[in-house]
């Protein structure tokens, strides 16, 4: 049933008014070229800092076998080594500072996939240097990173920039896009999205003496911008307590992690590092073999100093379809709330919360509150009165988004943890006025609940355009190739830091958040919570000398 009602429903033109940047033209301007844009026919000179892990990835796909790759940046060079490897007449760097110096005029983009606390310091460094820039989700650790880089796209209007939230270009994040505007679940006024625990450890109380520092390893450039502590790999006490936590862990069905470089790019998760078995690094709740690594070569992720947990690591992607199809915005932010969490620890995210985003009206839209879990087992949220078994989609029927037999990450199968937990095959909930809309992986599944509904549906006409190759499932590729194309003069990538500056600044300020008790008051205009005024100090940190970051 296509139902619309005349109160809510978003109009072609004023839709497409609101995300012609985030549509992904496939035209290329001439009016770019005439700014300096190269031809899309010509050679791009890449870079990466971090030549490992997600920014080695994120670098072939980039380069794709047509592109030329003239140098690289890791300080940890057995970390970097597969890079290295395979790119051997890259200029080698470990300081990116040093890099852009000295072959800087080899380079035309960059590719930057450190740690979340140097994204903004690379980032800019680059940007401020005339260099395209993609960054790895979330595009800054804190609020006032993303709003300087947000400023930074505006100023050097030049550069081409990209998040990598690949889940943006992924037809089914369109196509939810395109069912919320269409009408046909009313007004939205609250949304749920979950991930598993976890599997990164946290909830540590000490930290153990310091060890010596690998001699692969620069651990000054490891640390850049955060402040100064010693090096440590762990000690005895550290490995009982992964030893315990992994052996009390399990893996929710369907459950997929990220990989990302940690210090510059090591090719590494979390616990079980480069050896745990696909589908088990990063978030949502997976067991591994045993790593001891204290900050590296993953686990710097649940530090309060160097990432954003979850939130950063799965939330920018289970979030998409939320913070495009509902043009969320800080200018729309009212509060941010921790509302549940088990336990504060000293220097590292709890294991379980729940975050609570309060969101005034957007034109067209009604006021909506999102709420974020890091849930230990099971779906967080299903509609009242529907079963896990009903609201998912009947095998066989209704619309097919993407490639047939992808189910899309996160909850994608009907099993799950002990006992066989059943699941809705959502990771996110939209409810709506006249019902419910759930996407799923990284916004590479999208259905309506119950299945029945979905069995029945027909999609609206398309109005956004698609992004070259998603159809193909390999989204990882389609999104580095819409900032490739956007390099060569073509239309802003999908998520450029116009659009990604303004969903990382509300969304890390969850992780600031779960600091405090009650909610935080924003206030748009400056950038800053009102009420709590030790909260700024989470907002904007503080950069060890000779790192500060300004434009």
């Amino acid at each position: 049933m296509n139902t619309q009602s005349k109160s809510n429903k978003v109009t072609r033109r004023s839709f497409l008014q609101r995300t012609t940047l985030a549509a992904g033209a496939l035209s290329t301007y001439p009016s770019l070229k005439a700014l300096g844009y190269k031809s899309p026919n010509e050679k791009l000179n890449l870079a990466v800092i971090g030549a490992g892990g997600q920014p080695f990835s994120d670098l072939r796909q980039a380069h794709g076998g047509t592109e030329n790759v003239t140098a690289m940046c890791d300080v940890d060079w057995d970390r970097g080594a597969r890079g290295f490897e395979t790119f051997p007449s890259a200029a080698k760097y470990k300081d990116f500072r040093q890099m852009l110096d000295k072959s800087g005029k080899d380079i035309d983009a960059v590719v930057i996939g450190t740690p979340d606390h140097m994204h903004a310091t690379c980032a800019l460094a680059c940007m401020q240097s005339g260099k395209h820039v993609y960054v790895e989700k979330p595009l800054t650790r804190t609020p006032w990173e993303a709003r300087l880089l947000t400023k930074a796209a505006q100023k050097y209007d030049k550069v081409a920039t990209q998040m990598g939230n690949q889940g943006y270009s992924h037809d089914a994040t369109r196509v939810a896009c395109e069912i919320l505007w269409s009408g046909e679940i009313g007004e939205v006024r609250e949304v749920h999205a979950w991930s598993g625990r976890p599997s990164w450890p946290q909830g540590m109380t000490k930290i153990p003496p310091p060890t010596p520092v690998p001699d692969s390893l620069d651990w000054d450039l490891w640390l850049g911008g955060a402040a100064w502590r010693e090096y440590t790999a762990g000690d005895d006490d550290y490995r009982a307590f992964i030893e315990e936590r992994n052996a009390r862990s399990f893996r929710p069905a369907g459950a997929q992690g990220g990989r990302r470089g940690g210090p510059g790019g090591p090719e590494s998760g979390g616990p079980g590092g480069a050896g745990a078995p696909r589908g088990a690094r990063g978030g949502g709740g997976g067991f591994r073999p045993p790593s001891y690594g204290f900050y590296l070569p993953f686990n710097w992720r649940g530090f309060y100093d160097f990432g954003s947990s979850l939130i950063g690591d799965w939330g920018v992607h289970i979030l998409g379809p939320a913070n495009w199809g509902l043009q969320l915005s800080p200018e729309y932010l009212i509060s941010v709330e921790c509302i549940n969490k088990d336990s504060l620890p000293p220097f590292t995210f709890p294991d379980e919360l729940t975050i609570k985003f309060e969101f005034g009206a957007r034109p067209g839209m009604p006021p909506v509150t999102v709420y974020w879990y890091h849930h230990a087992n099971g779906d967080a949220y299903l509609p009242e009165g529907m079963t896990a078994e009903e609201a998912h989609k009947i095998p066989d029927s209704g619309p097919q988004v993407g490639p047939a037999g992808r189910r899309g990450g996160f909850g994608g199968g009907r099993g799950g943890g002990p006992g066989g937990v059943q699941r809705s095959g959502y990771n996110c909930i939209f409810v709506g006025s006249k019902g419910y809309l759930g996407t799923s992986g990284r916004g590479e599944g999208v259905g309506l609940l119950p299945g029945k509904r979905w069995a029945e549906y027909k999609l609206p006409t398309p109005t956004l355009a698609r992004s070259p190759g998603a159809s193909t499932g390999d989204n990882h590729s389609a999104h580095c190739h819409d900032w490739i194309r956007a390099c060569k003069g073509g239309a802003p990538a999908c998520s450029n830091f116009s659009i990604a500056g303004k969903y990382t600044e509300w969304l890390v300020l969850g992780a600031a958040a779960v600091h405090y008790d009650g909610k935080l008051l924003w206030d748009n205009a400056k950038g800053e919570v009102t009420n709590i005024a030790d909260a700024n100090q989470m907002v904007k940190p503080t950069f060890r000398k000779g790192w500060e970051i300004s434009l």
